[in-house]
């Protein structure tokens, strides 16, 4: 089975990490997130499946996760981290300014941009990060 159709507990397993309940259920509910929650909003979410998760468990399993390399953290600019599992497939990010939506996206475009400007400077590509910071245009600006 690839890396891609395991779950992130099958992940934190084959990783070595003990896996308590509470981890469990941390790592279900980052796993069923289609947003890309920070850590107050995985602790409510966590804590309302399971009331004895505390705070500092959730900033605990996160760190664990991210060490890990299972999730990924991402700075949007509003003054949080918020985390998402490592993709499947790459994606890019185009965050709305106004009210913090984060849209996925890909574009064979811009990735093929990359790797010609990564080319023309005498380098190979090997990783990237590409976030879009936007305001909504108003009917049709």
């Amino acid at each position: 089975m690839a890396d891609a159709e395991k779950s992130l507990e099958e992940l934190c397993v084959e990783r070595g990490m003990r896996m308590t309940e509470q981890r469990r259920v941390i790592a279900r509910v980052l796993e069923a997130s289609a947003d890309h929650p920070d850590v107050e909003e995985l602790y409510r979410r966590s804590s309302a499946v399971d009331a004895r998760i505390s705070i500092s468990t959730v900033y605990r399993t996160v760190k664990l996760f991210e060490d890990a390399g299972i999730i990924e953290r991402h700075d949007f600019r509003d003054g949080r981290s918020r985390y998402e599992t490592v993709p499947d497939e790459h994606h890019d990010h185009l965050i709305d300014l106004k009210n913090g939506q984060v849209i996925e996206f890909h574009s064979p475009e811009i990735e093929a941009l990359q790797e010609r400007i990564a080319r023309e400077h005498g380098f190979k590509l090997v990783d990237h990060r590409l976030e879009l910071y936007g305001i909504p245009l108003k009917d049709g600006e």
